[in-house]
């Protein structure tokens, strides 16, 4: 059983095949992420065209690798939605358009489902589950029940987490993306220099805030400016370092103390549940691994992440969200819309039928 998955949310252009054993058959990826570092972020409109003059290399090139003709695939997934709306729907016509031809299902795939089932493909992942969901459009943390069943335990009420990361990277002028660029320079830095504030920490609930912490970085970095302006700011190397080392850990623990909340509720609610998980893009840094992998095992829980080069977009988890909908049943008419916005915590669709797409 084969299940082809395709992701063009935002700035990477990717497709996958897997099967119902956790194998991934093949995949591939164009990554845009030299068309928008000038830009310091992603520009849609560029990404859009991106996506559009390569996605059929991209998804010919993945049956290739896998020896596979199009209609030996079972099924045809799509990312289709949260994300860009111009990337969006160009991989969900992709989509429908193989499922037209070749009488084939089609599923439509929450990119943020896309995310929070990967680490049950690469782990021993059972539900219920705690989610940690940090990428840089979103941060949420969630109970995993089901396929399609999620219980949304707190969110971030403004910026999020891969969000600050990249607009304090662009305020110290180390580059797109800023995750990687901060975490590396991290390493060499004096996390305990600089008190950042941890904010919404005694809110009581397990909702999350990045903007004021933003603010603060800012703050440091304009008063190593002569005039009060950021772009006059003189940094050295080791101010730079301490600067991104003092953010990281600020994140990270903002993190923690919210987690530490939320394992409450969850054991409480599912005393059987033994298993923590992070994911999205943020849960490539690995200070922020190992700061959960402890509290993991503080707590009694099992820690679990995908490998660094599943955390951001690709599409593997594209591929394997839409063969657990596949293995239950649920497809989606060829008219569904792509959405732009669309929260995980909803209601999963329902089932199209197990006779196939319905035109």
């Amino acid at each position: 059983m084969y299940v082809l998955g395709i992701e063009s949310s935002c700035d990477e252009t990717a497709a996958a095949i897997v099967n119902e054993k956790k194998e991934i058959i093949s995949q591939s990826l164009w990554t845009q992420i030299e068309d928008h570092k000038v830009f310091g972020g992603v520009v849609p409109e560029i990404a859009a065209r991106a996506h559009l003059e390569h996605i059929d290399e991209i998804i010919n090139h993945t049956l290739q690798k896998a020896n596979l003709q199009p209609e030996d695939i079972d099924a045809f997934a799509a990312s289709s939605g949260p994300g860009l709306i111009g990337g969006v729907v160009i991989g969900v016509m992709a989509a429908k358009a193989l499922c037209l031809a070749l009488n084939k299902p089609f599923i439509a795939v929450n990119h943020l489902e896309g995310h929070a089932l990967a680490p049950r493909l690469t782990g021993d992942v059972k539900y219920p589950y705690l989610l940690l969901l940090v990428s840089g459009g979103h941060c949420q943390i969630l109970i995993v029940k089901g396929v399609g069943d999620f219980e949304r335990l707190g969110t971030t009420i403004d910026d999020a987490a891969g969000e600050a990361f990249d607009k304090v990277s662009k305020m110290l002028n180390l580059g797109y993306p800023g995750g990687p660029m901060i975490e590396k320079m991290a390493e060499i830095g004096d996390e305990d220099r600089f008190v950042l504030p941890h904010p919404l920490a005694n809110s009581g609930d397990c909702n999350l805030s990045f903007s004021g912490l933003k603010t603060a970085v800012r703050k440091i970095i304009e008063s190593y400016s002569p005039d009060g302006d950021i772009k006059n700011s003189i940094l050295d190397k080791k101010d730079t370092a301490d600067i991104c080392a003092s953010f990281q850990k600020a994140v990270a623990d903002s993190l923690i103390h919210k987690l530490e909340k939320a394992i409450k509720i969850f054991k409480q609610k599912y005393p059987e549940g033994k298993d923590i998980v992070v994911s999205g893009g943020v849960a490539a840094n690995t200070y922020l691994r190992k700061k959960m992998a402890a509290l993991a095992e503080n707590e009694g829980l099992i820690f679990s992440a995908p490998p660094i080069r599943f955390c951001t977009d690709n599409g593997v988890m594209i591929a394997w969200a839409g063969m657990e909908r596949f293995q239950k049943g649920l497809f989606n008419e060829l008219d569904f819309k792509p959405r732009p916005r669309w929260p995980l915590d909803e209601n999963a669709p329902k089932a199209a039928g197990a006779g196939g797409v319905k035109a």
